[in-house]
């Protein structure tokens, strides 16, 4: 069965950004580790676009964010290794590596300066602000003369 998107009215910016960037699965869009790649929410409103990158266990300096022309890649590379005391003999160590990319090409009608992150309890947010002329702007009301 295909799931086919049917809507009545022209597709919003989100929708193109939805359909051709979440869904992109190319080589770039996985870890080189194969660990798990962090699951993320786009949402739009009136004046931005949010991206919410689960990835709890992280700390802010784990994160890259970089925009480079129209796209912007989220990255990750944490590395962890048990300590021993000096005194101890070492029988077994574990090592934790992990490291992740996600691409996303945005749409022209952003701010490309005044996009800003923030992490808070496991949520990296990237907050995308839109362009002035790309705000919805109020029905205006025409005198008949």
């Amino acid at each position: 069965m295909d799931l086919v998107k049917y809507s009545n009215q022209f597709p919003s910016i989100f929708d193109r950004f939805f359909d051709t960037d979440i869904w992109n699965w190319s080589n770039r869009n996985f870890s080189n580790t194969d660990t798990t790649l962090p699951s993320v929410n786009v949402k739009e409103s009136k004046d931005d676009f949010t991206v919410e990158v689960a990835a709890p266990g992280f700390e802010k300096g784990d994160f890259n964010i970089e925009l480079n022309n129209d796209v912007l890649t989220i990255s990750s590379e944490k590395k962890t290794e048990s300590k021993n005391e000096d005194d101890e003999r070492l029988t077994r160590r574990e090592f934790s590596y992990q490291s992740f990319s996600r691409s996303f090409t945005l749409p022209g009608i952003v701010e490309r300066e005044k996009i800003k992150a923030k992490y808070d309890k496991g949520i990296l947010n990237i907050v995308i602000p839109k362009k002035e002329e790309a705000k919805p702007k109020p029905a205006k009301r025409i005198a008949i003369s």
